[in-house]
């Protein structure tokens, strides 16, 4: 293990990567390669790899290491998951810690008790939705959001308009973003959303490497609105690492959720629309659109 070299998440790596990501497809997040790469930035991670598998080395701002979940087979789940453990205890003389880890892996595992701690983590559980209900609206429950939706049309007639971007509007999409920054009052917040501009400019200068769409909603000729998703045909789910709208609108952050769909992945089963990071406020609204199940997610702690 000492002789281990880790390495940086560079662009010339994703295609080597994203093999790795498509060996095992956990419906999560954090199997969404486009994320890796749009967060490398705020959760600095490196990575060693074999013929079977990449194994995660992350260290926080506290200067604490921790592992996510190894992109392998299922059958070499078990083998990568200790070759984590073995460089956390030989090399970083630390006992392993490991996040987000999806409940298949938990089962595969299947890890004594006497030397693990596994607790599941509802802060980080992803929330999946019928894709082509979410198109339509349509329904008992999503009474109230349709509502919106139309309302939103109705207001906005003739003033509105739907468009897909590219890196050309990297400028816009920029200062949208700052300008987004000022809804929020808390520090800690705005930090988060630098972190994530961060990525999302990241994301456009390497548009021609990466596989995704940009939904967006004009208001008289002012962007008001846009999304990122791709998708992932293994389990026909479209991923929404990216939603923005003006929470001063009405229906808005409705009409774009609808309106991606229809438009970028419009025969696509299901989106994840990730976790609610344990915030009141986007865990109600994250339900409110009626999820068809949650993606668990556990940590693991050596003892």
């Amino acid at each position: 293990m000492k002789d281990v070299e880790l390495k940086d998440i560079r662009i010339e790596d994703y295609n080597k990567l994203q093999k790795y990501y498509l060996m095992r497809r956990p419906e999560t997040a954090d199997s969404n390669l486009l994320d890796l790469y749009m967060w490398t930035d705020c959760y600095p991670t490196q990575y060693f790899c074999n013929e079977k598998g990449v194994m995660w080395v992350a260290k926080s701002e506290d200067n604490k290491y921790y592992s996510s979940v190894p992109c392998c087979r299922n059958e070499d789940l078990k083998e990568c998951f200790y070759d984590t453990q073995k460089y956390f205890n030989e090399v970083l003389n630390k006992k392993l810690v490991m996040y987000v880890v999806d409940k298949e892996a938990v089962d595969i595992l299947n890890l004594p008790e006497d030397k693990y701690t596994v607790i599941p983590d509802r802060t980080y559980y992803d929330y999946v939705y019928d894709a082509q209900k979410l198109q339509t609206l349509s329904g008992r429950k999503y009474h109230k959001k349709k509502n919106h939706y139309n309302a939103f049309c109705r207001e906005y007639e003739g003033r509105y308009e739907f468009k897909l971007l590219d890196s050309t509007h990297h400028d816009e999409i920029m200062d949208y973003l700052e300008n987004w920054k000022q809804h929020k009052e808390h520090t800690e917040e705005k930090e988060f959303i630098d972190f994530e501009a961060i990525g999302i400019k990241y994301l456009l200068e390497h548009e021609n490497v990466f596989d995704y769409k940009i939904g967006s909603v004009y208001i008289d000729d002012k962007l008001e609105a846009f999304t990122i998703g791709n998708y992932y045909k293994q389990e026909d789910m479209v991923y929404i690492p990216v939603e923005k709208a003006n929470p001063n609108i009405r229906g808005l952050y409705t009409f774009i959720c609808s309106e991606f769909l229809k438009v970028a992945f419009p025969n696509a089963a299901k989106e994840n629309r990730e976790d609610d990071m344990g915030l009141e406020g986007l865990r109600k609204s994250k339900l409110s659109y009626n999820p068809i199940y949650m993606v668990e997610k556990y940590t693991i702690i050596q003892k």
